[in-house]
């Protein structure tokens, strides 16, 4: 990347690290550290048990918990991008990060978040064909499928955010160095850029609406034909049973499109700055956290393989 001065640009030179303001609240600082550790450790360990669970049960190979299993794993990647950044900051007062580093933290995440997208819009289109079409399940989507479906999301997922930080990285820096964020994000990095950003802003545009608008649309379509479904269930138990299987996913897919779209389509206003980083804490913090929350305590089966698992545990003792 280019970290050149700009011709006319004087006393200034390319910064070899940025700042990243977090909270200005250094008085919480210990607080935060504590909260955000809790938070940390409550997440990869509710993440990394249903990855364990997925893998040791049987009776949680199917491709629910097949898909269930991947988006955990997702999590843990997605958390580990910049929580142990902010610990570390906070603990240690250092608020600088590498400039290799924040474009590091910034593809890492933007690669997640887009793969997220695509894994809900795989799990909505799973719970579409079990309520929609129990019959063909079996046959729409068996294992190699279901491993073409995760490949697919990986690979698609990758794709954008490799070309948008390579034009990034022939940005020059020569600026001020502080980043208004708790992260690196693109738009904050964007303005400390000497250079013409449009094409860059255009092409990540471009890119984000193709890659959450489409898996967005895929998700909706697929709840509208299942509630259509479930509606047209005579019982009410039948249609407690079927809503069930996928309320779990239903509340995921709304907390973090919710808290998604909260942050990157309210416009870009200094009223709306401390806002947008509580958001923004919102959906990289805690939806990996309640995630695994929600389908471990409203989802049967994870129950159910927890209790073995502990009572297992416990007899060989």
């Amino acid at each position: 990347m280019h970290l050149n001065i700009e011709p006319g640009v004087e006393n200034q030179t390319a910064p070899l690290a940025f700042i990243l303001l977090d909270f200005n609240s250094e008085d919480l600082h210990i607080f935060l550290f504590i909260l955000l550790l809790v938070i940390y450790i409550v997440t990869m360990a509710a993440n990394i048990l249903i990855v364990i669970l997925v893998v040791i049960d049987q009776h949680l190979h199917t491709p629910m918990y097949f898909f269930l299993g991947n988006l955990s794993c997702l999590e843990t990647c997605y958390s580990s991008t910049i929580v142990p950044r902010m610990l570390v900051s906070f603990l240690s007062g250092d608020k600088s990060i590498s400039v290799t580093g924040c474009f590091m933290q910034l593809y890492f995440f933007g690669v997640l978040v887009v793969i997220e997208c695509y894994f809900l819009a795989v799990m909505s289109y799973d719970r579409y064909l079990a309520i929609c079409k129990p019959l063909h399940y079996s046959m729409l989507m068996n294992g190699r499928i279901c491993s073409l479906l995760i490949a697919g999301s990986w690979i698609i997922g990758s794709l954008p955010v490799n070309v948008v930080i390579t034009l990034m990285s022939q940005l020059s820096f020569c600026g001020p160095n502080k980043i208004d964020h708790f992260f690196c994000d693109m738009t904050p990095m964007l303005r400390l850029s000497c250079n013409d950003t449009h094409l860059i802003e255009l092409t990540a545009f471009i890119f984000c609406s193709i890659d959450t608008l489409a898996p967005f649309l895929i998700t909706l379509t697929s709840y509208v034909c299942i509630i259509k479904s479930i509606l047209r269930i005579p019982s009410t138990t039948g249609k407690q049973k079927a809503f069930s299987t996928c309320s779990s996913h239903l509340t995921v897919v709304a907390c973090f499109y919710g808290f998604l779209m909260i942050v990157y389509v309210l416009p870009e206003m200094s009223s709306f700055s401390e806002l947008k980083k509580v958001f923004s804490l919102f959906y990289t913090l805690l939806t990996p956290l309640v995630n695994p929350l929600i389908y471990s305590l409203r989802n049967k089966e994870v129950k159910e393989a927890v209790k073995k698992k502990l009572k297992l545990l416990y007899t060989i003792q």
